[in-house]
């Protein structure tokens, strides 16, 4: 099934539409609970037999502690709950009942090896105050505290980490840092925009059932199988010419590099042919450094213009094109000389600063793609960048019907939207937050597009595997890793093995960025 992206009112709301259908929502917190008590046991048995710390708030975050509580329990494992304010609904008053049977009701005193944060859920909104603050910060001391002799002791969250706004991922105040976010039915927006404090995520299915696989406007997670779906398999009898031939238009005095980049991620993307027109300073560099892909200059005359648009198969405009009027012109005739496939990043993004609709005219009626990250995305649409951070699962569908075209948002996550359908990409890590990390995409998006893929989907896919392609390069780590060490990882990225995950997991991110 395809993971859900939701707000917190859209997890509210999977919720409501379960109970309506007659599953009893006291089985939704139970199967939330149980399942996050298993993941526990399984993915950190050494801890928990040190002992497990719950901290339960009055919610159904509380609630779900408290099944986790119990289930750990009847498991045989020491279990300390840290109780915060009586629980104010019915299935958490419920949950605290049934547990309670089973535990000795003494409070946490640090030796515990695991802990359970269930102070606060995807209702919560604002900065943590009082009580509930405080036990945050017992939560951090203790997840940092390397004096400790008994050993590392280990957070999980239960649905999102206490303090962290579940559908923007800010964290106001004082928030927990999890080594583990279990979250339930769906994959809450938060956890993508704020994975230093998510670490890894574990998606389970609580019986949402047809609920959780159609919620009206949320967004799928693109994965592995998505991604699989989207590239077609490489035909037995293929050959460069079916392959297709890829135009990479940039590489200006200085800026030889990004095409050099572009045109990597496009081979190791298995496209079939590759030709940088590029300044005339640049020929000799791109043809030195690149001895698989071919070298024009920038086309001048009408007969150079018309053997570039006869030979390519799709357009890749802007890594290291330059600014200014004449670029701009550049782009203009390009784009109304040509009226296949192509891609616009970096510098072809800039010379339209302001001039959105513009470009849309230019774009219109073609399969097109644009690869903006924040800044270049605030530039052309006037929004500015923090608008554009806190509003990207909404604003890259609406700068893509502006230009009729799709719009990759790069960054954390990245979105994917054609402007009817939006789709949602969390793989990548820090290693990609590196100059030249946009070409190589570049590059790939324009593969797929060439190769016959809908422009939405070229762009998912591109995105999925180019951040794949990170985490295996990286292999948990940033420093040292460099972005020829992603391309290179591109081949084992592509092999597009869909992971079976045992049930009740629907879906798994692994921790991003470093921690000592």
């Amino acid at each position: 099934m395809n993971v859900r992206v939701v707000s917190a009112s859209q997890a509210a709301a999977l919720d409501a539409a379960a109970i309506a259908t007659g599953v009893p929502s006291q089985s939704l917190m139970q199967a939330a609970g149980v399942a996050a008590a298993r993941l526990v046991l399984s993915r950190f048995p050494l801890e928990s037999s040190r002992g497990v710390a719950v901290y339960a708030g009055p919610g159904n975050n509380g609630g779900d502690a408290w099944v986790v509580a119990g289930e750990l329990a009847r498991q045989g494992v020491r279990v300390r709950v840290a109780e915060f304010g009586p629980p104010k609904t019915p299935d958490a008053v419920a949950a605290r009942e049934a547990a309670s049977a089973l535990l000795t009701h003494t409070v946490p005193d640090g030796s515990e090896g695991v802990i359970i944060d269930g102070l606060l859920g995807t209702g919560a909104h604002g900065a943590p105050r009082g009580e509930i603050a405080d036990a945050i910060g017992r939560i951090d001391f203790q997840r940092s505290n390397d004096s400790n002799p008994n050993g590392v002791t280990r957070v999980i969250a239960l649905d999102v980490p206490s303090g962290v706004d579940a559908t923007t991922g800010s964290a106001a105040g004082a928030h927990v840092r999890a080594h583990l976010t279990v979250t339930f039915g769906a994959m809450k927006r938060g956890l993508l925009v704020n994975r230093d404090a998510a670490g890894a995520i574990v998606v389970v299915d609580i019986g949402l059932g047809e609920a959780a696989a159609h919620s009206g406007d949320a967004m799928p997670l693109f994965d592995c199988a998505m991604a699989r779906d989207a590239v077609p398999p490489m035909a037995a009898n293929a050959y460069k010419g079916t392959r297709k031939r890829l135009a990479i238009i940039g590489g200006g005095v200085g800026f030889a590099g990004s095409v050099i980049l572009a045109a990597r991620g496009a081979m190791r993307s298995g496209i079939g042919m590759v030709k940088l027109f590029v300044a005339p300073e640049s020929i000799a560099a791109v043809q030195s450094a690149e001895a698989a892909a071919m070298a024009a200059q920038w086309p001048e005359s009408e007969a150079e213009m018309r053997e570039l648009l006869g030979w390519a198969d799709v357009l890749l405009i802007g890594p290291g094109l330059g600014l200014g009027t004449r670029p701009r012109a550049f782009i203009e005739r390009l784009l109304r000389e040509w009226r296949g496939p192509v891609v616009l990043d970096a510098d072809a993004l800039t010379a339209f600063t302001g001039d959105a609709d513009r470009l849309g005219a230019l774009l219109h009626g073609r399969p097109a793609v644009i690869t903006p990250h924040v800044m270049e995305f605030s530039r052309l649409s006037g929004a500015k960048s923090e608008e554009v951070n806190a509003r990207r699962f909404e604003i890259t569908a609406e700068l893509a019907r502006t230009l009729h075209a799709t719009v990759l948002l790069k960054g954390v996550p990245t979105v994917i939207s054609d402007g009817v359908a939006t789709d949602v990409s969390a793989s990548g890590t820090p290693v990609l937050a590196t100059a030249g990390s946009g070409d190589v995409l570049g590059g790939m998006v324009a593969t797929l597009l060439a190769q016959g893929n809908d422009a939405r989907s070229s762009a998912a896919a591109a995105a999925w595997i180019h951040g794949r392609a990170a985490e295996i390069a990286g292999a948990g780590h940033v420093r040292g890793v460099t972005l020829h060490d992603v391309i290179d990882a591109l081949r084992d990225a592509w092999k597009l093995v869909v992971p079976v995950y045992p049930a009740p997991i629907i879906a798994e991110l692994p921790a991003v960025g470093e921690s000592w």
